[in-house]
């Protein structure tokens, strides 16, 4: 008989099975889909939708660079114990997922669903694709990624340069390095001050007048000011002291370093996972 493909998406919605599995089950039950459900539980499959209600915030970060270094992917998959990140299925899984972002421009969770569900149902936890980011490079520069703590942190960044030559340099490699080690170290928020939100903003403020009650308005404004300064400083990237010579801004860490390459570098855009945090 035909099975209609509304029918086969109400049974995979109820039960969290792959498509496949689910138009089997249903050719099976002659089209019952309570019959196609029962099915399912008896072959272990319909698990996965009651392990898909259930918290899951281990996992691991991963990302790989490719096309020479002009596109990079980066993912984060949570399950529910630190155990399941150490087994092999679910390593392999995280594995083929950063495959499937290679091949994609949108939404990891919805392409790899199916993939998902079945893993859901083999190792017996719940498994969330929980994000994905990719870049492709805007211009002269290089993509890179670094992965910290054992899959903990990610970390994708694309610094830009104004020759094709510099890209391929050694010196440069090693700033883009030192650059990923910086962000997943440092945690910084934004890339430069235009970035930080006005709703940010003004709660900073707020609170840096609250601070100082009491006070003369021009010395409120004045240590308002320089609490902002301090909080750029600490907030965002380009302004954030580097990791391996506080001496240094990040920004005077590119200018010494375009300088001896005799070009001029730039950070365009970064991003940094952290398992379970948002």
């Amino acid at each position: 008989m035909e099975i209609s493909a509304a029918l086969v998406k109400e049974l995979r919605d109820e039960t969290n099975v792959g498509m496949m599995e689910c138009k089997k089950a249903l050719v099976e039950a002659g089209g019952d889909k309570d019959k196609a459900v029962k099915f399912l539980r008896e072959r272990g499959l319909a698990i996965a939708g009651k392990k898909a209600s259930r918290v899951a915030k281990e996992g691991n970060i991963a990302a790989e660079i490719f096309n020479a270094g002009k596109t990079g992917v980066m993912i984060e998959v949570n399950c529910e114990t630190d155990f399941v990140t150490r087994n092999d299925s679910f390593k392999d899984l995280v594995v083929q997922l950063v495959g499937i972002a290679k091949g994609i421009t949108g939404s990891l969770a919805e392409t790899a669903k199916d993939l998902v569900v079945s893993k859901i149902a083999s190792i017996g936890e719940n498994i969330i694709v929980r994000r994905n980011v990719r870049y492709d490079a805007q211009g002269e520069g290089i993509i890179a990624s670094y992965i910290h703590l054992g899959g903990k942190v990610g970390v994708l960044v694309e610094v830009g340069c104004g020759k094709a030559e510099t890209a391929g340099n050694a010196t440069f490699k090693e700033v883009v390095k030192d650059i990923t080690l910086h962000i997943a170290a440092c945690n910084p928020g934004y890339l430069v001050r235009k970035d930080v939100p006005e709703t940010v903003l003004a709660a900073e403020k707020d609170i840096y007048a609250k601070q100082v009650v009491g006070k003369p308005a021009n010395i409120v404004e004045k240590i308002v000011v320089g609490k902002l300064e301090k909080f750029y400083s600490q907030t965002c990237l380009v302004e954030q002291a580097f990791v391996k010579d506080p001496d240094l801004t990040v920004t005077e860490l590119l200018a010494v370093k375009g300088k001896e390459l005799g070009d001029e570098l730039s950070i365009r855009r970064f991003t940094r996972f952290q398992v379970g945090v948002e």
